[in-house]
């Protein structure tokens, strides 16, 4: 398939109201079924016989410090292969690479939190939380149509102190505790604020499988730290 050209006027904030209208539908239905399939794939895997041990081998030692490379080795080329423009094959294989590698990095939390930590209602709570924040984050780029690329920097650098203290905390063996889950809470919304702008602002209109990985990724982060924080306050979090 020949790769196509396209121009300023190809992005969302430069197109057709109509056009516009149909990228920003494609791009969220694609996050539903994205959240679905993580859901459901995670569903499996934390309540698979080999949940536990699996859960443990990512997390014993330094082994923690590998899954996270590899999760941002995957990362990287899924998020190539899902801007690819001369094959709508790729862009879905970037996608679903995507959600099979956040679901794997999932799985030791929710398997504590749904086992150890907090009860049966730690993660649907979570998930409502979620839910709610990124709705009103929505409401609030759509509502303002405010441009916040400017916050690129921002989340890049607080993107490398996060790493770093974390790598630190596996290192030296510390927790982070309570308060830096907040922080990273924080972080995560606004990289959600980030992308949903971006999906106004800056993705082409073709692009809504690359816009729907974004999108995912951030809400993902912010359910992890969610998740974690509700871990914490029930005196039970793992780092």
């Amino acid at each position: 398939m020949r790769e196509q050209t396209f121009t300023l006027s190809d992005s969302a904030s430069e197109s057709l109201p109509a056009e516009r209208a149909a990228f920003i539908r494609r791009t969220y239905t694609h996050l539903a079924v994205a959240l679905l399939l993580f859901t459901g794939l995670e569903f499996y895997m934390v309540n698979s016989p080999f949940a536990e041990e699996l859960a443990i081998s990512m997390t014993d030692g330094m082994s923690w410090l590998l899954v996270l490379a590899l999760f941002m080795g995957v990362s990287y080329i899924a998020n190539k292969l899902a801007l690819s423009g001369s094959s709508v094959q790729m862009q879905y294989l970037g996608l679903g690479l995507f959600i099979i590698a956040e679901a794997i990095v999932f799985l030791p939390l929710l398997f504590i939190a749904s086992n150890y930590v907090g009860g049966s209602d730690l993660i649907p709570t979570a998930g409502l939380m979620t839910l709610l924040l990124v709705t009103g984050i929505t409401a609030t780029v759509f509502i303002t149509k405010k441009d916040f690329s400017f916050m690129s920097g921002i989340l890049s650098v607080g993107a490398f102190v996060a790493l770093g203290f974390i790598v630190c905390s596996i290192i030296f063996g510390f927790s982070l505790g309570l308060i830096f889950s907040a922080v990273m809470i924080l972080f995560a919304g606004g990289s959600v604020l980030y992308t949903t702008s971006n999906i106004l602002h800056e993705f082409r209109t073709d692009q809504h499988v690359a816009a729907s990985l974004s999108l995912f990724a951030s809400v993902a982060l912010l359910f992890f730290y969610i998740v974690q924080f509700l871990m914490h306050n029930a005196g039970g979090g793992n780092d």
